[in-house]
């Protein structure tokens, strides 16, 4: 007999058998509808996220990342997360005026980073259910010969979820996260397995961490490496890997050179340069046995390595046991007045590793679309990922310079005040429309460290200090201060030159043209100081026009000799480079 229930009257026509087999073919509604439901309110909490200025804020708290204020919703996050949870009964984070406690994410965490993208990935989850793709702006590089399945951006993405979900303590979202950086192992460079290993150590992932310490094992990274950026116990287990019989069955002479390696090394760790100094003197070992410029340049602070490289006894091209040059280790630093000093002292741009990466390569494959196509207005300063790229592009597109300079320069009249002046003037306009370009070339020549000679930009009434000593400085003291300044301000033009040739030939026609009466904005009647301004700010726009115009022209030559597909071995699932 049919069940009265039953919506449709067809059952009711049917015998009992056939109502039982009927009823059993056709599926159980409620599953869709809970779907349906799940769904509609994933999308209506996902709306709590909106940051549109149509939508109203309703959120009760804020996290901080990079400077970027986060708007959340503590009950939310309380009942998807213990952490927070915790975190949120034990009242702490700054209150703000509006009454909305404030929370620093990088006092939240005990170990590791997360960024503001990651952290909205994150929240998505919590809110929605859902997960969310990387961003491709934050999850891959700029090199276009990268396939981006295991690149560094990728990596550092992943292990910043990582983190999050382990001391968020999301269990679901750790354990998805820990198969993608199973995933990254075998594809990836051995510098980029670093990363994994070290949030599998902190986050006690001990299948993870066990197949990093064996990748490492059987990688070339060399025992320094090993002791700079692993954990002790870490680089532990790899050397007793690597090397299981007894340490004393080494040479005595080889652990003796292994001893005044370390001994360099430490040196340097202390920025001690004085002591390098005495250690080369001293003991039979060289900066070039030692690879101590290559420590210097991956461990030690700019001005240390600008000073070793200064004592000239180091081979800038030299290349290690893994065969990087020191242009390579710098460019996996990002540090663009390294990469310039190492240049300026022939560095050779286009040296390629064994696997055919340049450094421009290497740069472009550690460098986030996001922190590289980052528009820049007119005397913004550039961050150094875009530096280091620009920086390194210039120099292997490098044209013979249209205007020589020195010839130039020489024509001028002889008088040391005029100059200097022209040079003074010349680099202030150079801070003033490219600060970023400028400030590097200056940091380059050491013009920073010289006492400043008073030019156009520095103040109006600067024609009557021009010939001034100071108060008990002797005529040749004086020269000699000048002499100084002049010297370190003509290496910054020609430092500009090399590296930043467009700018300066714009600026040489300004200053050809007798354009520096412009600086002097405030002098003259009304009708010339509106004048002025406004022929000073066509200058400026038509500065701009040719920079962007060069600087289009730069990377549309390179697109085409600049690719360098990844070298594949084995699987043609697995990029394997520089192990």
């Amino acid at each position: 007999m049919a069940n009265s229930s039953e919506p449709s009257s067809s059952i009711s026509f049917t015998s009992p058998s056939h109502i039982s087999n009927a009823s059993s073919s056709i599926p159980d509604p409620r599953p869709n509808l809970e779907i349906i439901s799940l769904n509609k309110l994933s999308s209506n909490l996902e709306k709590l996220l909106s940051d549109s200025d149509s939508d109203p804020n309703y959120s009760d708290a804020e996290v901080v990342l990079e400077g970027i204020p986060v708007g959340i919703h503590r009950c939310i996050l309380s009942s998807r997360s213990k952490f927070f949870s915790d975190l949120f009964k034990e009242s702490k984070g700054c209150v703000e005026k509006d009454g909305k406690p404030k929370y620093i994410m990088s006092e939240l965490l005990p170990y590791g980073y997360v960024g503001y993208d990651a952290f909205l990935v994150f929240l998505s989850y919590i809110y929605t259910g859902k997960l969310k793709a990387s961003p491709p702006e934050v999850s891959t590089c700029v090199d276009d010969g990268c396939i981006h399945e295991a690149c560094r951006p990728a990596i550092n993405f992943a292990v910043e979820l990582t983190y999050a979900a382990s001391v968020f303590q999301i269990p679901e979202l750790i354990s998805l996260f820990q198969r993608r950086l199973l995933n990254f192992i075998d594809k990836a460079l051995i510098e980029d397995v670093i990363p994994i290993l070290m949030v599998a150590f902190q986050c006690q992932f001990q299948h993870v961490l066990t197949l990093c310490i064996h990748r490492v094992s059987r990688s070339n990274l060399d025992n320094t490496c090993l002791q700079k950026e692993l954990p002790f116990e870490v680089a532990q287990t790899i050397k007793s890997i690597r090397n299981p019989e007894d340490e004393h069955t080494v040479e005595s002479e080889d652990a003796l050179r292994e001893k005044r390696i370390k001994s360099l090394h430490k040196a340097l760790d202390c920025d001690d340069v004085e002591l390098v100094k005495l250690i080369l003197s001293e003991a039979n070992i060289t900066l070039d046995e030692a690879h101590a410029l290559h420590y210097a340049v991956a461990y030690c602070t700019q001005e240390v390595a600008k000073q070793i490289l200064d004592l000239n006894q180091a081979d800038v091209n030299l290349r290690n046991a893994r065969g990087y040059t020191v242009l390579h280790v710098a460019a996996m630093r990002k540090e663009p007045s390294i990469i310039v000093s190492l240049l300026s002292k022939g560095a050779v741009a286009d040296e390629v590793t064994t696997d055919g990466q340049s450094a421009v390569s290497i740069c472009r494959r550690l460098t986030r679309p996001k922190d590289y196509n980052v528009k820049f207005e007119q005397g913004q300063e550039k961050n150094k990922d875009w530096m280091c790229i620009d920086v390194l592009e210039r120099e292997i597109k490098r044209n013979p310079i249209v205007a020589d300079f020195s010839v130039y320069f020489s024509a001028m009249t002889d008088d040391l005040h005029m100059k200097l002046l022209y040079l003074e003037n010349r680099v202030a306009f150079a801070r003033l429309l490219f600060p970023s370009e400028a400030k590097l070339a200056m940091e380059i020549a050491h013009a920073q460290t010289t006492s400043e000679f008073p030019g156009l930009l520095a103040t109006n009434d600067s024609d009557g200090n021009l010939r001034e000593m100071e108060l008990n400085e002797t005529p040749s003291v004086h020269n000699k201060r000048l002499h100084s300044r002049m010297e370190a301000l003509s290496r910054t033009v020609e430092t500009g030159r090399r590296y930043f040739p467009h700018c300066s030939e714009v600026l040489d026609k300004f200053m050809e043209d007798d354009l520096q009466e412009l600086f002097y904005l405030e002098k003259g009647t009304q009708e010339e100081r509106d004048i002025k301004r406004t022929r000073f700010v066509e200058l400026k726009e038509d500065f701009q026009r040719a920079f962007t115009k060069d600087k289009t022209k730069l990377h549309h030559d390179l697109s085409s000799s600049m690719y360098s597909p990844t070298v594949r071995h084995g699987s043609k699932n697995k990029a394997r480079r520089y192990s």
